[in-house]
């Protein structure tokens, strides 16, 4: 990786760590998005499931509700690892042609849904068999792009969740669609042990571009900069599936 490149990820590692301290998310979705200007979406995948895993692990235990969400939200995990599995190897996934424009879609999709402030509710007699549904599509759309959000974010916030509660049942979702990403990326062409420094240094970037993001949550209004972050992704995504489909 040329110095000019590794400049480049470690800088979106700091942005996307920095914008998943303020609001708790950001980091998976900003980076692929963001690296995929410069990488293949392969590539751009192999180096985020570190940081990913790392940031994400952390907020899934920084908090007192992880045993109820384990028993609660397993439907949904079980779901994303299915998912994450079946479109791996059914669909032409990451490697593929239109990896590049589905993220692009993808990327539009949340961006669009977060500016809508979409807030649908989940009865609890539904979330037996919605559970795995919405995992299952997080999987698939987790194989093609890399992306992990959609659905699994917008069903999470339809239960009803606490603010606290919210944010470790992210941290927890997005450390199993981390890892079912990691193992079907495990054995791709073009992924070794060279892209092992350029992760390692996107978990300490990303850690202190959080604690930053952490820092001034107090002091910058959460929904300002929801809204920049979302209008961003829009144009992000717009600009990724025009240049992978023209």
């Amino acid at each position: 990786m040329i110095l000019s490149t590794f400049g480049f990820v470690l800088a979106v590692f700091l942005v996307a760590g920095f914008a998943k301290g303020i609001i708790g998310l950001g980091l998976p979705t900003i980076s692929m998005g963001l690296l995929a200007i410069v990488l293949s979406p392969v590539e751009a995948a192999a180096l985020l499931i570190l940081p990913s895993l790392v940031t994400n692990l952390w907020q899934m235990v920084d908090g007192p509700h992880l045993a109820r969400l384990l028993r609660r939200l397993w439907p949904l995990n079980l779901g994303v690892c299915v998912g994450t599995w079946l479109g791996a190897s059914f669909l032409s996934g990451l490697g593929g042609p239109y990896a590049a424009p589905a993220l692009g879609i993808a990327l539009m999709a949340y961006a669009v849904s977060g500016l809508a402030a979409f807030r649908l509710a989940v009865p609890a007699s539904a979330e037996g068999w919605l559970g795995p549904l919405a995992g299952a599509a997080t999987g698939a759309i987790t194989a093609a792009t890399g992306v992990f959000v959609i659905p699994a974010v917008p069903y999470l916030q339809a239960l009803g969740l606490t603010r606290d509660e919210l944010v470790q049942a992210l941290g927890l979702s997005f450390t199993v669609s981390t890892l079912a990403l990691g193992a079907t990326l495990a054995g791709r062409p073009g992924i070794g042990l060279e892209m092992a420094w350029p992760s390692l240094a996107g978990v300490a970037v990303a850690l202190a571009g959080m604690r930053l993001g952490q820092a001034v949550r107090t002091r910058l209004s959460p929904q300002a900069f929801r809204l920049w972050f979302f209008a961003g992704l829009l144009a992000l995504g717009a600009y990724l599936a025009a240049r992978g489909l023209f």
